[in-house]
């Protein structure tokens, strides 16, 4: 378990899941997901399980002084050190919350996983995550054109990429 301030990440269990499911079935996560029905519990385990399977994935939990805050996806994970991450902040959370993720999260991926590169993308209404990735320091690469479909709309996904020689301890832990 690593520690930034008072905010710590460690693996989601099974015990988390239906926590986890209760997070990712609220309709403001939802609603900013590639996928969003509502899912499963038999869904939800399938997925945990074939996640928990890979070796290039983490499913992480973020905690602050032992109250959850949210959920990290690290997929990718391996031998070429880039890896793409996804995240949601838990519901009720008080404001600021998305920024501990952040923080604790990119403080994981590039001192214990030992990343050279973190990729983000986000729907391009989703104006929340875009502020995040830049406050966190992540750099726009590049939009997928009308990349994805929800109903009848087809709709634009921003990507972000963060180098871990731009993660300095400067930004480390003035944000």
């Amino acid at each position: 378990m690593l520690t930034d301030n008072s905010c710590q990440i460690r693996r989601a269990v099974q015990a988390d899941l239906e926590q986890l499911l209760s997070w990712r079935n609220q309709s403001q996560v939802r609603a900013y997901m590639l996928t969003q029905h509502e899912i499963s519990m038999d869904e939800h385990r399938e997925w945990f399980e074939r996640c928990s399977q890979d070796p290039t994935r983490r499913l992480m939990i973020v905690e602050e002084v032992g109250a959850p805050l949210g959920f990290v996806n690290f997929t990718g994970v391996g031998s070429g050190a880039i890896a793409t991450w996804g995240f949601y902040a838990a519901p009720n959370v008080a404001k600021g919350a998305g920024n501990k993720i952040g923080l604790t999260a990119l403080n994981f991926a590039f001192d214990a996983l030992m990343l050279h590169k973190v990729c983000g993308q986000t729907l391009a209404f989703n104006e929340a995550s875009i502020r995040m990735h830049q406050k966190l320091g992540f750099q726009q690469e590049g939009v997928l054109r009308q990349q994805h479909k929800i109903g009848s709309s087809y709709h634009d996904i921003i990507c972000f990429g963060l180098l871990s020689d731009e993660w300095s301890m400067e930004l480390r832990h003035s944000k």
